[in-house]
């Protein structure tokens, strides 16, 4: 009864946290700060690039790049709730997350990581009517539809970080320490000193069998586009129809393969530093990659690029 009382006055004195620094020594800090800057301003700028061709560009005002639109803003939004407070830490040589600014921070990443995963299922049925109902695709992908579409996964995404935020923070915590550079959930589930962080292990089993379902339905509809696909009678219209998915499916398997380790084994012994490799990978390599995926492989993104950018 004492403990238990005693954790409970932890939790109610608890105002920040300590988050996994990178180094103790201040010019691998420094190196740190420049190496993150470049990234972020890379990523944000190669989205920002993307959302700017396709907004100028009236040939692309379809279905498809709407919907490339809204994830070059979610991965604005998934870089910009982690990166700069880790880029600040560590050019003030701190480690140092309020309670208030961690559970901020969760609430938003979980928002932005499970937008990624719907919009990416929503992107993939859109291909699928494009190419396997190419007749009715004006009626089921009109304007009203997809503005249904986007705000139900907006929506939805909010509410499931909303879920996932207060199962994380239903527990008291015995510790402040973060094993982590951002306040990431399977971490903080380690540190609750008590039975309610079941809440949030139920709802990331919950988490699983969504991402799971929602995995499938882009595996079989991927399915049943290639098979019409290879029917397509012309070498150039299976090229065109290739070109159009391939960069879709290639950012669902770098999105998918990258963040299963981290979620599939919350609680797994592995060190330190293998974790925040991984969670590296998963949460900054797929915001960059996006835009240098969708830009390469689609010939109308890479005319309205050279557009905005000037270039012939």
């Amino acid at each position: 009864m004492y403990l238990k009382e005693q954790n409970l006055r932890n939790q109610s004195s608890l105002t920040q946290f300590l988050l996994l620094g990178f180094s103790e020594v201040r010019e691998l800090q420094v190196l740190h700060f420049l190496v993150f800057l470049v990234y972020y301003l890379v990523a944000i700028g190669g989205n920002l690039l993307i959302i700017t061709a396709v907004v100028t560009d009236h040939h692309l005002h379809n279905p498809m790049h709407f919907f490339l639109v809204n994830l070059a803003i979610q991965d604005v939004g998934q870089i910009s709730v982690i990166v700069p407070k880790s880029m600040a830490n560590s050019l003030m040589g701190s480690r140092h997350i309020s309670y208030s600014g961690c559970v901020t921070q969760v609430l938003f990443y979980i928002f932005f990581i499970a937008s990624d995963f719907f919009l990416l299922t929503v992107m993939a049925y859109d291909r699928y009517v494009a190419i396997c109902n190419p007749l009715q695709y004006e009626m089921l992908m009109n304007k009203q539809a997809c503005l249904q579409m986007i705000a139900i996964v907006w929506i939805s995404s909010f509410l499931y970080g909303v879920l996932h935020t207060g199962g994380t923070f239903a527990a008291p915590f015995c510790s402040n320490i973060v094993n982590q550079f951002f306040c990431e959930i399977p971490h903080l589930v380690k540190l609750a000193c008590s039975d309610l962080y079941l809440i949030e292990v139920a709802f990331m089993l919950l988490s699983v069998v969504v991402a799971g379902g929602c995995f499938i339905f882009i595996i079989v509809t991927y399915v049943y586009i290639f098979t019409a696909v290879l029917k397509i009678p012309t070498m150039q219209g299976r090229q065109k129809a290739f070109s159009t998915c391939l960069p879709h499916l290639i950012v669902v398997s770098i999105f998918v393969l990258t963040g299963f380790s981290v979620y599939v084994q919350p609680f797994s012994n592995s060190s330190s530093y293998l974790d925040l490799a991984k969670t590296i990978v998963y949460s900054m390599i797929p915001p960059l990659m996006n835009p240098i995926i969708y830009s390469m492989r689609n010939k109308g993104i890479r005319n309205a690029l050279f557009k905005v950018l000037g270039l012939r």
